[in-house]
C-alpha cells in the first residue's frame, strides 16, 4: 500500500506548485517597492510609529489644551493689565462701534497661553465665541497673553479685505507694540482699538513715520527648514536612515532651543525632519520615480473650545461669525 493510499488518496496541499518563484517573486515585489518609495518595507514599522506617536501626543495635546474662557462683554481682561476707567472707556467705545457699524471687536487677555501658540489659541477663541455677524463675518478678536508677551489680532473673513494682515502688523507694530514696551498697557489697548475701527473704514494711518527698516531677515521656522534641509541633504546621501533619524530628532530640539514652539509644532517638525531626510536626497538624486518628497500638514489641532453660547449676565454673546486665520501676530 503506497503512502498516498495511507492517508486517504490525499497528498497535502501545497502552497504553490513551485515555492522557488514564490520566493523570486517576493524578492522583486520588495525591489519594487524599494524603487517606487526610496526606501524598504523595515522603515514600515518605524513610519507606523511615528504616526502612532504623533496621534497620541496630538490627543494628549488636544485634552490638556488651555479652555477657552467664557465671554463676559467686549473687554475680557482676565490678566488684569487694563485699568478700571480704560475698561469702560473701551466698553462704550466698542458698544456703540458694533451699534453703528455692525463690526464686532473684542478683547481678550490671558495670564498665560501653557505652551500653546498664540495663533492656535486665538482661532480657537474666534471659533468659540463667533464673534462678528454670521453671513458678514464681521469679527476681531484683540488677544494678549501677559506671560508671554505675545499679541494677536484675528480677523474675520469678512473684513480681510480691510483689515489685511500687513494693516494689522503694522497696528500691532506701531501702535500697540511701543506702549505696552514703557508699561502703559490700558493705553496700547484704547490706542489699538482706535487703530482698529479706523482701519475697518479705511482710515488708519501711522501715528508717525515708520522707521527705514534694516533687511528683514527670513523668518525664523523658514531659516531653520533651510540649514536643516542643506544638513538633512548632506546625511541622507550617505543613509536615508540616518538622515530620517536625524531630522526626526533634530530639527525639532534645534526649534525647541531657537524658537520654543508648542507640542504640536514640535511634533509636526519631528515629522517633517524625518520625511526631509528620507526623501531630499532622493529628489536631489533623481531617485523614487520623481515622487520624491511628502507634505505634512502645517496648521495645528483645534478644539471645538467649548462652543459659543455664553451667558454674561448682560446677554453679550458673538453673531455667528467665521474667521479663516486672517490676521497677525506680534510680541514686545
Amino acid at each position: 500500500m503506497t503512502a498516498r493510499t495511507k492517508m486517504g488518496g490525499q497528498r497535502p496541499a501545497r502552497t504553490s506548485a513551485n515555492p522557488t518563484m514564490n520566493r523570486y517573486e517576493t524578492t522583486n515585489r520588495l525591489k519594487d517597492c524599494e524603487m517606487y518609495y526610496g526606501f524598504r518595507t523595515p522603515w514600515a514599522p518605524l513610519l507606523i510609529i511615528f504616526s502612532i506617536v504623533f496621534a497620541v501626543l496630538s490627543l494628549a495635546h488636544a485634552a490638556h489644551a488651555l479652555e477657552v474662557p467664557p465671554l463676559k462683554g467686549y473687554v475680557n481682561d482676565y490678566a488684569n493689565m487694563i485699568s478700571k476707567p480704560a475698561q469702560s472707556k473701551l466698553e462704550a467705545e466698542l458698544k456703540a462701534f458694533e451699534r453703528t457699524d455692525s463690526t464686532q471687536l473684542v478683547i481678550l487677555t490671558i495670564p498665560s497661553l501653557e505652551g500653546e501658540t498664540i495663533e492656535e489659541f486665538s482661532i480657537r477663541v474666534a471659533e468659540a465665541w463667533k464673534i462678528g455677524q454670521k453671513g458678514k463675518d464681521n469679527g476681531i478678536v484683540f488677544l494678549v497673553s501677559a506671560k508671554e508677551k505675545r499679541i494677536r489680532i484675528e480677523v474675520g473673513r469678512g473684513l480681510e479685505g480691510r483689515l489685511t494682515d500687513l494693516t494689522a502688523g503694522r497696528i500691532i507694530d506701531l501702535v500697540v507694540k511701543p506702549r505696552f514696551k514703557r508699561g502703559d498697557f490700558s493705553g496700547g489697548f484704547v490706542a489699538g482699538v482706535s487703530a482698529l475701527i479706523d482701519a475697518t473704514k479705511g482710515e488708519f494711518k501711522a501715528e508717525e513715520a515708520k522707521p527705514a527698516r534694516k533687511g528683514r531677515s527670513l523668518s525664523p521656522i523658514f531659516t531653520l527648514l533651510l540649514f536643516a534641509g542643506i544638513g538633512l541633504l548632506f546625511l541622507g546621501s550617505f543613509s536615508r536612515l540616518v538622515g530620517g533619524i536625524a531630522g526626526a530628532i533634530g530639527l525639532p530640539g534645534i526649534a525647541f532651543l531657537t524658537i520654543g514652539p508648542s507640542l504640536i509644532t514640535l511634533i509636526l517638525l519631528g515629522l517633517l525632519g524625518s520625511a526631509m531626510g528620507i526623501f531630499l536626497p532622493l529628489l536631489f538624486s533623481g531617485g523614487g520615480h520623481g515622487r520624491g518628497g511628502t507634505f505634512l500638514p502645517g496648521g495645528g489641532f483645534f478644539g471645538t473650545g467649548g462652543g459659543g453660547n455664553f451667558d454674561s449676565g448682560g446677554g453679550f454673546g458673538g453673531g455667528g461669525g467665521d474667521f479663516g486665520g486672517g490676521g497677525a501676530s506680534g510680541d514686545w
